[in-house]
C-alpha cells in the first residue's frame, strides 16, 4: 500500500514549490532567505542573485557549501499573429517530452497558464512520426485567438517552468519538477542550519544558494571568489542507475535510496573526498562511490578554480529521471547528506588545510 504522510520538512517543501527558472530564482532566493537568515550570522545577496549565509565568520578554516537554487524552464522568444508563443529552453531539456504539457509563465502581472503544443500525431505521415521535433516546431497555447491578446497577458522575454509539483508517491520516495537542485539548495542551508546549535564549533561556515548553475556554474564562480574559502562541498543530484535499461558498466551502479553520492575523480581534493568517506563510516551514514574522469559539470568545476583555487568535494542524491517535470529521489537520502555534512564539519579543526 502506498504511504504518503512521509515528514517532509517545511524548508525543503517550500523550495520544492518554487519557481525559479536560471536567471529568475526570485521564489526561491524567499524561501532560502525566510530559513537560513534567520540562523546565520551574516547574510548576503548579491548581483547574480545569490545567497550567502555565514556561521561563526571568525571560524578556521572556511568551508563554502553550495547548492543551485534555479532550475530549467523556458523563455518567451516570439509571438506569432494568432497568439501562439514561441519560446527556446533555459538549460538542457529532453526535446522529446516538452509537447503536451502544462506550462506556469511568470509575468508582471503573475502566472500565466499556457499548454506546449506541437503537430498532433494524426496529422503526420510516417517518416514524421519518428522524428523528434526541433524547438522552433512547438509552441505555447494561451487560449487566446490574436497577438493582440496574447501580448495583454505575456512580454518577449518572460520565463516559465513546467507546471509539475511535488508529491510524495510511496514511503520516503517522491517526485518533483526540480528536485535537480533544490535538494542540494536545501541540504547546504539545512546543514548552516543545525551547526548553528553548536558553540564548540571551529570552522566558519558558508551555506550559499547559488544562481544560474543550469546555464554555466555563475553564481558558484562569483561567489566562491567573494567568500574565498578553504574548503568546497558542492552538493547536486546524480544519475540513479537502478532502472530497467541502465548500463552500468558505462555509468555506474546507483540506487535511489542508497545513500549519499560521494564523488571521486581527479577534479576533486582527494583528502576531501575520503574525509567525507571516513566519516560515513565512522557514523554509519549510508553512501555510494561515484566516479568522475574529468570536469563535473555542477558548481564543483567552479568553486575548485577560484582564487588561488579551493580543496573540493562534491556530494549528492541519486535521482532517476533527470532534467524531466517528474524526477524523483529518496527524501532519507537528502537527510544523510545532511547528516554526513554535519558530521563531518564537526571534525574540522582550527588551521586544518587539504594540501596535497
Amino acid at each position: 500500500m502506498s504511504e504518503k504522510n512521509y515528514g517532509v520538512p517545511a524548508f525543503l517543501n517550500q523550495l520544492l514549490a518554487s519557481r525559479s527558472p536560471s536567471g529568475h530564482e526570485a521564489e526561491a532566493q524567499k524561501v532560502f532567505d525566510t530559513f537560513v537568515e534567520p540562523n546565520s550570522d551574516t547574510y548576503e545577496k548579491d548581483v547574480l542573485g545569490n545567497r550567502i549565509a555565514t556561521l561563526n565568520p571568525s571560524g578556521d578554516p572556511c568551508v563554502l557549501l553550495a547548492g543551485h537554487l534555479d532550475e530549467l524552464g523556458f523563455i518567451i522568444k516570439y509571438i506569432d499573429d494568432r497568439g501562439y508563443l514561441f519560446f527556446d529552453t533555459i538549460g538542457g531539456h529532453d526535446r522529446t517530452i516538452i509537447s503536451g504539457r502544462r506550462i506556469r509563465i511568470n509575468t508582471k502581472n503573475g502566472i500565466v497558464t499556457g499548454v506546449t503544443g506541437k503537430r498532433a500525431i494524426h496529422l503526420m505521415d510516417a517518416s514524421e512520426r519518428e522524428k523528434v521535433p526541433f524547438i522552433h516546431q512547438m509552441w505555447i497555447d494561451l487560449g487566446v485567438n490574436s497577438k493582440e491578446d496574447a501580448e495583454e497577458l505575456v512580454r518577449i522575454g518572460d520565463t516559465g517552468t513546467y507546471d509539475h509539483e511535488f508529491e510524495m508517491l510511496n514511503g520516503s520516495v517522491g517526485t518533483a519538477r526540480a528536485f535537480d537542485n533544490k535538494t542540494g539548495a536545501y541540504i547546504a542551508g539545512e546543514t548552516l542550519r543545525r551547526l548553528s546549535d553548536h558553540t564548540d564549533l571551529s570552522a566558519k561556515v558558508v551555506a550559499v544558494g547559488t544562481a544560474q548553475e543550469e546555464i554555466g556554474t555563475r553564481g558558484a564562480m562569483t561567489s566562491t571568489h567573494s567568500v574565498a574559502p578553504d574548503y568546497g562541498i558542492a552538493i547536486d543530484v546524480g544519475h540513479a542507475t537502478d532502472f530497467p535499461d541502465a548500463d552500468n558498466k558505462r555509468f555506474g551502479s546507483f540506487k535511489m535510496g542508497g545513500g549519499v553520492l560521494i564523488t571521486r575523480g581527479p577534479q576533486l581534493n582527494p583528502l576531501v573526498t575520503e574525509g567525507l568517506i571516513d566519516v560515513a563510516e565512522a557514523n554509519n551514514i549510508p553512501y555510494q562511490l561515484e566516479a568522475e574522469r574529468g570536469i563535473i559539470s555542477n558548481d564543483s568545476r567552479s568553486i575548485q578554480v577560484a582564487g588561488h583555487g579551493v580543496a573540493t568535494g562534491t556530494i549528492g542524491i541519486a535521482l532517476r529521471y533527470m532534467h524531466t517535470p517528474s524526477e524523483m529521489v529518496d527524501l532519507e537520502d537528502v537527510e544523510a547528506c545532511v547528516q554526513l555534512l554535519v558530521a563531518w564539519i564537526k571534525t574540522l579543526k582550527s588551521g586544518d588545510r587539504a594540501i596535497i
